[in-house]
C-alpha cells in the first residue's frame, strides 16, 4: 500500500512537471511568434535602388501597416508586418461590390537626410469622406496619421535621396468581410505599403499632349466620382489605353451630361491659364478634391493670381495659354498640346511658364528648399 501511494505521488509530480514545461514550451514558442512578428529594421542607409531611373512602378519596401475594424466599428491597434500577400475570401465585399477606397501621399528626403510627409492629415479626412460614401467605418485621424508615419519610418532607406524621387504611401481601406447579398462588409481592412516613385508619365517632367474623350465618360452627378473610390479607376483604362495607343499621354474627361464641360484627366485634375487668371473645374461631386489641386490653388492666389473654381468649357481649354495638370502621383505637370476633335492645340511651356513656377514652390516647400509657412510639412524623424 505504502509503495502504491509513492508511485501515485511519483506519477503525479511527473504529470505536474511535463504540464509545467509543456505550459513554459508554449508560452516559450508563442514569444517566439511574438518577436518574429517584430519588424527588425535594416541599417543600410538606402535600399539597393538605381535612383536616377526610377519610374512609376511597384518596388514593394519592406514594411506594411496593418489595421481591422469588426462589425463594432471599432478599429483595433494596427501593426507593422513584412510586405507580403493578404489572405481574403472569395465573397469579400472588396471582391464581390468593390467596397474599397485608398489614398496616396508621399515622403520625400531632405538635403540633411530628414523625412518629410506631406499634408497627411488631409488625405485622412478625405478618405473619411470617401468612406461615408462608401458606407465604411474609417479611421480617425490619428489613426491614419500614425499608420503614414510608422510606414514611412520602418521603411525609411527606400526613402530616394534627395532630388531623386519620393516613396509613395498607398493607404487602402477595404471590405474583407465575407458577404453575398448586396450590402456593406461585416469586417474591414486598412491597409498602408509603400513603394519609391520617380515621375508618373514616361515623359517625365517634360510637356504632356492630352486628347479629349467624348465616348466615355469618367464619372455622373451623383455617382462616387467625387471620392476616391476603386470602383472609379478601372472604367477609365479602355479609353486611356486607346489614347496611348495613339501616341497620346493620357485621356481628358467631359462631363457626361453635356459633353462640354471639363472634368479632369485619368488619375489627376486640370489648371488652365489665361493671362493672370487660372481656372480649374469646381468639385461638384464628380471630381475628385485632389490635396496637390488644394494646395496649388493657395499657392497661386499667394502669387497673385485671379483663381477660379467653376464649369471650365472645353473652348476655353483650347484658347488658353497654358494648361497643367496636378495631383499626388502626378506632381504638377505641364500640357503641351491638347487634341479635341481632330483639332490640335498647343500650349506656353519652360521655365517661365505659370505651371513651372507654382511647381518649384510646392516642390520647394515639400522637400525641405523652401520654408513652410503653412504648416503642411510633417518632418518625421
Amino acid at each position: 500500500m505504502i509503495k502504491t501511494v509513492s508511485s501515485l505521488l511519483k506519477s503525479h509530480v511527473h504529470i505536474r512537471t511535463l504540464q509545467t514545461f509543456s505550459q513554459y514550451n508554449a508560452q516559450a514558442a508563442s514569444a517566439l511568434r511574438e518577436e518574429r512578428k517584430k519588424p527588425v529594421y535594416q541599417d543600410d542607409e538606402y535600399a539597393g535602388m538605381d535612383w536616377d531611373n526610377l519610374g512609376f512602378a511597384l518596388n514593394p519596401a519592406d514594411y506594411m501597416y496593418v489595421m481591422k475594424c469588426s462589425k463594432d466599428g471599432e478599429f483595433t491597434k494596427g501593426e507593422l508586418s513584412r510586405f507580403g500577400t493578404i489572405q481574403l475570401s472569395p465573397s469579400a465585399g472588396v471582391l464581390n461590390y468593390g467596397q474599397a477606397i485608398y489614398e496616396g501621399t508621399k515622403a520625400y528626403r531632405k538635403e540633411n537626410g530628414k523625412v518629410l510627409l506631406f499634408r497627411p492629415d488631409h488625405n485622412a479626412i478625405r478618405m473619411q469622406l470617401g468612406a461615408e460614401r462608401m458606407l465604411m467605418p474609417s479611421p480617425s485621424v490619428d489613426q491614419f496619421v500614425d499608420a503614414v508615419k510608422q510606414t514611412a519610418l520602418a521603411n525609411k532607406r527606400w526613402v530616394p535621396p534627395s532630388g531623386k524621387g519620393s516613396l509613395y504611401i498607398r493607404p487602402l481601406l477595404m471590405g474583407t468581410g465575407p458577404v453575398l447579398g448586396l450590402g456593406p462588409a461585416p469586417e474591414y481592412t486598412f491597409i498602408v505599403y509603400a513603394s519609391p516613385v520617380g515621375n508618373y508619365f514616361k515623359e517625365g517632367t517634360a510637356a504632356l499632349n492630352l486628347y479629349v474623350e467624348e465616348e466615355h465618360a469618367r464619372a455622373a452627378p451623383g455617382g462616387s466620382g467625387g471620392v476616391k473610390s476603386i470602383t472609379n479607376y478601372a472604367p477609365v483604362l479602355k479609353a486611356l489605353s486607346r489614347a496611348k495607343s495613339l501616341g497620346f499621354s493620357d485621356v481628358l474627361y467631359l462631363d457626361s451630361v453635356k459633353k462640354k464641360y471639363l472634368e479632369e484627366a485619368s488619375a489627376c485634375n486640370v489648371f488652365v491659364v489665361k493671362g493672370r487668371t487660372i481656372s480649374t473645374p469646381a468639385t461638384n461631386g464628380t471630381i475628385l478634391e485632389g490635396i496637390t489641386r488644394k494646395s496649388v490653388l493657395e499657392i497661386a492666389i499667394d502669387q497673385g493670381y485671379q483663381v477660379v473654381e467653376k464649369a471650365v468649357h472645353v473652348n476655353e481649354v483650347m484658347d488658353a495659354d497654358e494648361v497643367f495638370c496636378t495631383g499626388t502621383a502626378v506632381g504638377v505637370v505641364p500640357v503641351g498640346t491638347i487634341t479635341y476633335q481632330d483639332k490640335r492645340v498647343e500650349y506656353e511651356t519652360g521655365d517661365e511658364s505659370v505651371c513651372q513656377k507654382l511647381r518649384s514652390v510646392l516642390v520647394g516647400i515639400q522637400t525641405g528648399l523652401i520654408e513652410d509657412t503653412k504648416g503642411w510639412v510633417t518632418c518625421i524623424n
